[in-house]
């Protein structure tokens, strides 16, 4: 029984459980805004079964792709397979059974949902070589995760339509923003390893000025799925929020001062994640 604790103990770090806190809370305010309300329970858990597998398939499946990438870097060489806690072979396994999972809950949503789930299982487990061969890797990543509120939105109402794509290309910004603010920390690592970033091209200071325009592009895409779907007041008083919120996170990077990145990444990007959401929910509920 400990032997099993542990294993699921190794495996939720590969997954990085808490960073859930992205994904998920645009993927519920997706499912809200389609279903101008509350979803039914039996949407909703499809959802949610759909997200864990897409986001424990696509973790794993990068911990796979990047082990000796993660070997390699002082940041990163700590992790279960570096470490040798888990073997590659089995969180390859653990990824493709993720993966099946996505595809099962997507078939119990609606038949769109299941002839699009390859799709996000080929764009997610892409992202993990772009690194290789590409700076636009923070697109890529923000385009996988840019499938969460689109894909519940599909899977409320069967269809793509204005508001989600808006909502879609608003994660994508977001996540690409704040992936260029991540990549910061491994800038000479990246050079001495033949990766690519746009930190590593661009250097500090140009990325955080673009790093700023795409947040700025979530904003005004925030505000557009906002109009498509004619919200209430009080989600417009959480764009209030998230413009603060993106507002303070910028401010805890300058160029010669990477001290807070931590907190800017996680803490900030947390709360502005859940700041739509509820946010979103209150408006409906009200």
């Amino acid at each position: 029984m400990e032997g099993v604790l542990k294993k699921l103990r190794l495996f939720s770090e590969v997954v990085k459980l808490p960073h859930t806190v992205f994904a998920l809370p645009f993927a519920l305010t997706g499912a809200l805004m389609a279903a101008q309300g509350i979803p039914s329970l039996g949407v909703l858990f499809w959802i949610g079964v759909a997200m864990l597998g897409a986001r424990s398939g696509a973790m794993a499946f990068n911990r796979w792709a990047d082990a000796t990438i993660d070997a390699a870097n002082p940041r990163t060489r700590n992790r279960p397979i570096p470490r040798g806690m888990l073997g590659k072979r089995e969180v390859f396994i653990f990824s493709l059974a993720s993966y099946a999972l996505l595809i099962f809950a997507a078939y119990q949503l609606n038949p769109l949902c299941f002839k699009l789930s390859p799709v996000a299982v080929i764009i997610t487990a892409f992202y993990s070589y772009t690194k290789r061969f590409t700076w636009a890797s923070h697109m890529v990543l923000g385009l996988s995760l840019s499938m969460a509120p689109l894909g519940a939105w599909i899977a409320v109402r069967g269809r793509i339509d204005l508001a989600g794509l808006f909502l879609g290309f608003a994660v994508l910004f977001w996540v690409a923003g704040f992936d260029i603010l991540y990549a910061l920390q491994d800038v000479d690592f990246d050079r001495s390893f033949g990766l690519y970033s746009i930190p590593r091209y661009l250097g500090v200071a140009p990325s955080l000025y673009l790093s700023r325009l795409f947040h700025g592009f979530t904003f005004l895409l925030l505000v557009g799925a906002g109009w498509a779907c004619n919200m209430g007041w009080f989600y417009w008083l959480g764009l209030v929020v998230v413009l603060v919120l993106f507002t303070y996170e910028h401010s805890l990077i300058k160029p010669k001062d990477l001290s807070k990145l931590d907190m800017a990444f996680f803490n900030m990007n947390g709360y502005i994640s859940l700041s739509v959401f509820l946010f979103t929910l209150t408006s409906f509920l009200l």
